[in-house]
């Protein structure tokens, strides 16, 4: 673009290969105008970024144009509503806009540098090549920020920025309130999205160094179009077009359920949709209000039930398919392994957890936790293990009622085996004293004398039986 865009003129930027459109636009029902991106190529109308969101024009006068190596919105009595606001530096003129294939608006010099570009300034979706997240160099925070309303593109009540503290995730906030997390990447998806698994036409990219820490995807196969996107309601949602449908398919979303809330069951409390009630405390633990708790309000969570010694004899209760808790007070190392993460974690009196990195190749890598736990679910399909130390007194409480369960279980089962033994023996001479036929009165009364033999004691032993199964099952239950 040298020249300028007006909205009278209806006329519109498009990219090279035509898969993007920039141009004013009004949504549905309204009289405000908008600056906007959407798919040129996609027949529903899907807009990737807005410029002017919280700033629209009143009515449908209003102009866009380069002012001294800006880009400018001008409305009816040509005063600016919105600028890229660059200033100073070294600018080679002339300066052009240019729409690019990937939906990249940027303003360039003679030099073909990159003075600005939209991508720096994502609205509520994320597109291919684009990043989120923190670049240290420019001092730029990229994220995400939802409609507020699907008819109203100006800045909702959701946002989800990375936290690069400890180990780094997605947060999604409601104003100033966390309400999801994404849990930290772990080699192949973020820990929280088990449903985020490899596809065929997608690669995505984390990067955690010193010069950013950032997220990104691409797409690896051509006509195939997929977003990121925060809606108005505050769900992460991966979307991809279908052609043959000609609609968006979502692939999947977060928040999904109750335990996808975030710190649901409080401190070292787990949630767990399939049993009720949901919240769990972790073994070893209590709740901290058992009269709250009752009335499952889980928010203050649980407590230990013995403190640490941390005298080398405390120990780890490992946790299958969990969600890795918050991960902003937690120390990373990428080189050791889990065997030198459990002597790292026990050597440190404030450890008070330990998890691989990376679950790829059988996992890698060390995280560990110097807090209280929060935020934990579990997965009956994804998560990774969790270690969580306990005193050495709780952990042999579990390991005697282990051993009482399983015993229990063998009492029970040589039990059950024996009264089916001696019911098979009983049913066998119960059919033998039947089918003994004599007209002798004698042998008659003979014959009642073997049936009462045999069944009297068959009888006693089973109610015996009965009564030893009885304790044995309640045994099992009480431990």
């Amino acid at each position: 673009m040298r020249n300028s865009l007006t909205i009278s003129s209806k006329k519109t930027i498009i990219s090279p290969s035509e898969i993007f459109e920039l141009g004013f636009f009004n949504p549905a029902s309204s009289s405000r105008w908008y600056l906007g991106i959407w798919y040129k190529k996609i027949s529903t109308r899907t807009y990737v970024w807005v410029a002017n969101r919280d700033n629209p024009l009143s009515n449908s006068i209003g102009t866009l144009k380069i002012s001294d190596n800006n880009i400018v919105i001008f409305d009816q009595s040509h005063t600016p509503v919105w600028s890229t606001n660059l200033t100073g530096g070294d600018v080679r003129s002339p300066v052009v806009a240019e729409l690019l294939d990937n939906g990249n608006f940027v303003v360039r010099d003679s030099h073909n540098r990159f003075l600005w570009q939209s991508f720096d300034f994502p609205t509520d979706t994320l597109l291919p090549e684009m990043k989120l997240g923190w670049d240290q160099k420019s001092g730029i925070n990229r994220f995400l920020r939802s409609w507020k309303t699907p008819e109203d593109p100006s800045s909702g009540d959701y946002l989800t920025e990375l936290e690069a503290r400890g180990f780094p995730e997605f947060y999604v906030f409601k104003r100033d309130s966390i309400v999801y997390r994404s849990g930290p990447w772990i080699g192949n998806r973020f820990s929280c999205v088990p449903e985020m698994k490899p596809i065929d036409y997608m690669v995505y990219n984390f990067t955690a160094s010193k010069e950013e820490v950032t997220y990104a995807y691409r797409i690896t196969k051509a006509n195939v179009y997929s977003t990121l996107s925060l809606s108005s309601t505050g769900l992460i949602q991966r979307l991809t077009w279908i052609e043959a449908a000609q609609n968006w398919k979502q692939l999947w979303y977060q928040p999904k359920d109750i335990c996808d809330n975030y710190k649901e069951c409080g401190n070292y409390g787990y949630c767990d949709a399939s049993t009720l009630p949901g919240c769990n405390c972790i073994k070893g633990f209590e709740p901290r209000n058992e009269q709250e708790w009752a009335l499952r309000d889980d928010s203050a969570g649980c407590v230990r039930k013995t403190r640490l010694s941390c005298d080398g004899k405390d120990g780890f209760v490992r946790l299958k398919k969990m969600k890795l808790p918050d991960t902003t007070a937690t120390i990373v190392d990428r080189e050791i392994g889990v065997k030198e993460c459990k002597e790292r974690c026990l050597n440190d009196c404030n450890c008070t957890a330990f998890a691989n990195a990376d679950i790829r190749y059988g996992g890698s890598g060390c995280v560990i936790w110097n807090k209280d736990l929060l935020d934990i679910r579990n997965y009956a399909n994804g998560g990774q293990d969790l270690y969580v130390r306990l005193a050495a007194t709780d952990l042999e409480d579990m390991r005697t009622k282990s051993a009482k369960i399983v015993g229990s279980s063998i009492g029970v089962s040589i039990l059950l085996l024996l009264s089916f033994i001696i019911f098979r023996f009983w049913k066998r001479r119960h059919k033998r004293s039947i089918a003994i036929q004599t007209p002798n009165v004698d042998q008659a009364r003979s014959q009642d004398l073997l049936m009462s033999e045999v069944a009297i004691p068959s009888m006693r032993s089973k109610s015996i039986l009965l009564r030893l199964i009885h304790r044995q099952v309640h045994s099992a239950t009480m431990n």
